[in-house]
């Protein structure tokens, strides 16, 4: 078994003498192409400008355009092992977050608001889903989410 594997390793393969062959008669030669200048550009004439882009009712303003943002977070919300509380009421569930301006706010369902500093705005995003609705005023907001 090993004196064939050892033949056949000495003497080259049909593919090999092949290749060998062909590799020999295409040495001189220079693919098509080559050493051609390419012919000038055409002139093109320019696109016509069409005007694709949503029509204003269904665009969604960015976050530069937007006040702020808020959430629901039905759940009682624990920051650094604490529990969050209302200072005014001592509620501790059924919150609104508010994002405004870099700046985080609890909203109990009394419409006590103070000022969370345990939660930054990176913590926002990452909690929050995307936004289902815009509204042009606070109260409207706050009407659609139930408080």
């Amino acid at each position: 078994m090993f004196h064939r594997i050892r033949r056949r390793a000495k003497e080259p393969s049909e593919a090999q003498k092949r290749f060998a062959e062909l590799h020999a008669r295409m040495q001189g030669q220079v693919p098509p192409g080559i050493g051609v200048p390419a012919p000038a550009p055409q002139p093109v004439e320019p696109a016509a400008v069409v005007d694709d882009f949503l029509p204003p009712e269904l665009r969604v303003p960015s976050h530069d355009q937007v006040e702020g943002k808020m959430m629901p977070w039905k759940q009682p919300l624990v920051l650094d092992g604490e529990m969050a509380t209302c200072a005014a009421c001592g509620a501790y569930r059924d919150w609104l977050i508010l994002s405004t301006g870099g700046e985080i706010w609890l909203r109990c369902r009394a419409g006590h608001q103070q000022l969370e500093t345990r939660i930054d705005t990176a913590w926002y995003n990452r909690h929050s889903g995307p936004a289902d609705a815009t509204y042009a005023t606070f109260e409207d907001c706050l009407r659609h989410l139930g408080h």
